[in-house]
């Protein structure tokens, strides 16, 4: 991009606490410095239209299943805390919480059925920030 490169607009981007997927598409060889950069993929171009529909579409099926995750995180929080602080008899009888049920396993399978169709790449974006945030993270590979 003339006047600014990919890892300045990538910082830009971080420091307004948005946190997209990013494909990087670059004419520039990577070298060792992409380690630390956040982005989900690097495409070196020349990059064939298919291709780069192809790298767009892994990153929204890794954003729509993170925010399907995350869904799935807050309805088994709230259902874990109904089941430890409410009598059985009372749950099985209150609707709201059969829907919270049934939400949940709703969601499950959805998310069963993507991740069943997930190739390495797709893994691999899907996960970014889970990876990110783990101890030990950015000494991965070595």
């Amino acid at each position: 991009m003339p006047g600014i490169s990919g890892d300045e607009v990538l910082e830009t981007i971080r420091n307004r606490g948005i946190s997209p997927r990013v494909a990087m598409v670059t004419a520039v060889d990577p070298d060792f410095d992409i380690i630390d950069m956040p982005f989900d993929d690097y495409v070196i171009k020349p990059v064939s239209r298919d291709d780069l529909i192809e790298t767009v579409e892994r990153l929204l099926t890794a954003s729509d299943y993170e925010q399907k995750l995350q869904r799935y995180h807050s309805l088994a929080g709230k259902h874990a805390t109904l089941l430890a602080n409410k009598p059985q008899s009372e749950l099985a009888d209150n609707e709201e919480f059969q829907q919270l049920s049934d939400q949940m396993n709703q969601l499950q399978e959805k998310l069963d059925d993507q991740v069943t169709s997930f190739s390495d790449d797709d893994f691999k974006a899907a996960f970014r920030d889970l990876d990110a945030g783990l101890p030990g993270a950015d000494q991965a590979g070595e």
